[in-house]
């Protein structure tokens, strides 16, 4: 038996089937067996080679802004508890019916 030509054999993991009758006709009469396989090249235009940077640009501006809202939150969140203790020290603290005096008058 002879071995395939590299340049008559179909590239790939495709082994396509050739029925048995064509086959044993085939060998039996030496004629070729052509077979056909449809090109996968896609003909559109790439839409991942576009998409794939447009989604990432996405998910940075989308970081960017969750990160610019947690730092304003950080912020508020600062601001408030820098008023309490500075409310604390010049007078009493009261929470929920309970107050706390922290720091005694000097009078």
């Amino acid at each position: 038996m002879q071995q395939p030509d590299p340049h008559h054999t179909i590239p790939g993991d495709l082994a396509p089937h050739i029925p048995a009758d064509v086959y044993q006709r085939a060998q039996a009469t030496g004629q070729p067996v052509v077979i056909v396989v449809n090109g996968t090249d896609p003909s559109g235009f790439p839409w991942r080679r576009v998409l794939i940077p447009f989604a990432i640009a996405g998910a940075v501006v989308a970081g960017g802004w969750g990160l610019a809202a947690a730092l304003c939150w950080l912020m508020d969140v600062a601001a408030h508890t820098a008023t309490a203790i500075a409310g604390a020290v010049a007078g009493p603290l009261g929470v929920g019916g309970i107050t706390l005096k922290l720091v005694q008058s000097k009078k």
